[in-house]
C-alpha cells in the first residue's frame, strides 16, 4: 500500500525524491493513516483543483484497500 501511494504521488510530482510516505499504527477501529509528504514546490500538484487529485488518490487507495480487507486514510501533509 505505501508503495503504491509512492508511486502515484512521485509520477504526479517535479521532484519525486521529496515524497515520502510514513504510517501510523492501526487504531482502536483498524484505520491506518498514511501521511503523504511532498516538496512545498509540488504542494499544488499533489492536491490539484479543488482537491480533485487528493480525492482521487484517496478513492484508488481505498479501493487498493478493500482488496486487502484493510481501512486506511490519507493524509496529505
Amino acid at each position: 500500500m505505501k508503495e503504491l501511494l509512492e508511486s502515484i504521488a512521485k509520477g504526479l510530482v517535479e521532484e519525486p525524491s521529496a515524497v515520502t510516505v510514513t504510517v501510523d499504527e492501526p487504531d482502536e477501529n483498524g484505520v491506518e493513516v498514511y501521511h503523504l509528504h511532498v516538496g512545498d514546490d509540488d504542494m499544488g500538484r499533489v492536491i490539484g483543483k479543488q482537491g480533485r487529485i487528493a480525492k482521487a488518490i484517496r478513492v484508488v487507495m481505498r479501493a487498493a484497500a478493500v482488496r486487502k480487507d484493510a481501512k486506511i486514510q490519507i493524509d496529505i501533509d
